[in-house]
């Protein structure tokens, strides 16, 4: 290990996520292995810009691996979008003798870190906390998995309302670029019928589809809906275009928003934090920069901090042709 970095800072940034708590737990504790010292930068980027910081040691981050959101907060930076903004976070990282640091958050967080680094040369390290699973570079971001098991516990209740009462439910969920969430939670929960952004499937094959369901018997219809669908309409007028070309349905939508981001995160979600959390200190102490750590084929990786801002996260078009399978 390099002896070159000395303090590293942690912050969370962006949307916060399950698992963020357990990612700032394994950066302290990686930190305090490794005889480095660690400081907690509060929300995020603007905490940075105000210099609230925190010394953190291992008794700090006790019983925080089982608690959603952040203990660091999280908060919207326009400061640091401006160069007198950065220039202001970079002399207060200096004052306070920080010499590198690791964001967790998503592809906004991760292009700060990047024109920071540009900017002053500051090593940074970032790991993906976000529920909607769009970072090029990991197979999972922290959150996701616990997101989706939300998602699912939700449309099985909601499924025992739809039976009760014969009804077709929308049940609209998060991801406004990218239908993870969607189409694997609405896999998991038996959904007929998944609309996400990454597939333009038309309002004419979604009630060709009810249809079809209302001719093979079944009273009645789960249909997810990410919030980024590209049929182009939300999911109320989704529910009033469905009334009037099959009033036979009594319809009605389930918004989940955000509670998609809280509670407990999952354990795979824990034990990924963990390793994400450890492997970020490690590649700043081996004197690496501008990467994120990500997991590939249950590998941790490195990914650089533009690759993984500019690519594309695809979605997985084997689960697409099974959610047409199992669902008929």
């Amino acid at each position: 290990m390099s002896t070159k970095i000395k303090r590293v800072g942690v912050l969370t940034s962006g949307g916060d996520s399950p698992g963020m708590n357990a990612a700032i737990r394994a950066v302290v504790r990686a930190c305090a292995y490794y005889n480095v010292e660690c400081v907690g930068i509060y929300r995020g980027y603007q905490g940075m810009i105000e210099g609230d910081f925190k010394e953190m040691g291992p008794r700090d981050v006790k019983n925080i691996i089982n608690k959603g959101g952040t203990i660091l907060k999280s908060a919207r930076s326009a400061d640091f979008r401006t160069a007198e903004g950065r220039k202001k976070a970079y002399d207060n990282l200096v004052a306070a003798g920080i010499d590198s640091f690791v964001v967790i958050g998503g592809d906004g967080s991760f292009t700060g870190a990047e024109i920071f680094n540009e900017e002053y040369g500051f090593p940074v390290i970032g790991i993906p906390g976000t529920i909607d699973n769009d970072i090029f570079g990991t197979s999972h971001t922290l959150g996701y998995d616990t997101a989706l098991n939300t998602v699912i516990d939700a449309i099985d209740k909601i499924r025992d309302t739809a039976n009760s009462h014969n009804r077709l439910f929308f049940v609209e969920v998060m991801g406004r670029d990218a239908g993870h969430i969607a189409l694997n939670a609405g896999i998991g929960a038996g959904a007929e019928e998944i609309l996400i952004p990454e597939e333009d499937f038309g309002l004419d094959r979604l009630v060709e589809s009810l249809k079809r369901s209302k001719g093979s018997g079944k009273t009645s219809s789960i249909v997810v809906v990410s919030e980024g669908d590209k049929i182009g309409k939300n999911v109320f007028e989704l529910k009033d275009y469905i009334e009037e070309n099959m009033p036979e349905y009594d319809v009605r939508v389930s918004v989940l928003g955000h509670m998609q981001r809280g509670g407990s995160p999952s354990c795979f979600d824990r034990v990924l934090a963990s390793r994400l959390g450890v492997k970020a200190v490690e590649t700043l102490l081996e004197g690496k920069s501008n990467f994120m750590v990500g997991l590939y084929q249950d590998k941790v990786t490195l990914t650089p901090l533009e690759q993984a801002i500019k690519g594309q996260s695809e979605i997985d078009m084997e689960l697409v042709k099974v959610s047409d399978i199992v669902s008929s």
